[in-house]
């Protein structure tokens, strides 16, 4: 089996929206937040998003944007079946790589506190930043890609 992104385009959007909500509802309620359909589509219009895909099948989703200095992991989702897998750890290498490749330093993230997923943050070399609220805002320092002298 092997682990692989594909770019999400609309027609992914329904697919995304849902996951994402199944996945931070218990956060969501647990803090008093309300989920929003408009709010969803509107931050999905603006990032870069990929489907995580294991061979063929579609397990997850990523969403990014990125500033000057980092790139930044907007939301990041696996179907439930499919956690503890893995592929939580490849799309962070790869994330690793992405940043590298595009010659930002950092790659940070916003989860929030009772979050399980801080731990393979905390494992995949994120260090906390700060922390308000309910939310710990996390980041990694990335190595610049070599580039090769031919």
């Amino acid at each position: 089996m092997t682990f692989n992104l594909r770019a999400a385009t609309d027609q992914d959007r329904s697919f995304a929206r849902a996951l994402t909500r199944q996945a931070m509802n218990r956060y969501y309620e647990h803090y008093g937040f309300v989920w929003s359909n408009d709010g969803f589509d509107t931050a999905w219009a603006v990032r870069k998003s990929w489907l995580i895909c294991r061979d063929d099948e579609v397990i997850g989703f990523i969403s990014l944007s990125r500033d000057d200095d980092a790139l930044f992991i907007r939301e990041l989702h696996m179907i439930e079946a499919h956690r503890g897998q893995g592929a939580g750890t490849w799309v962070l290498d790869q994330m690793v790589q992405k940043a590298g490749a595009q010659g930002l330093g950092l790659i940070r993230l916003t989860v929030f506190k009772i979050n399980p997923a801080r731990a393979l943050y905390l494992r995949q070399g994120f260090s906390i930043v700060t922390e308000e609220n309910c939310f710990v805002q996390m980041e990694r320092v990335c190595p610049p890609r070599e580039l090769s002298l031919r």
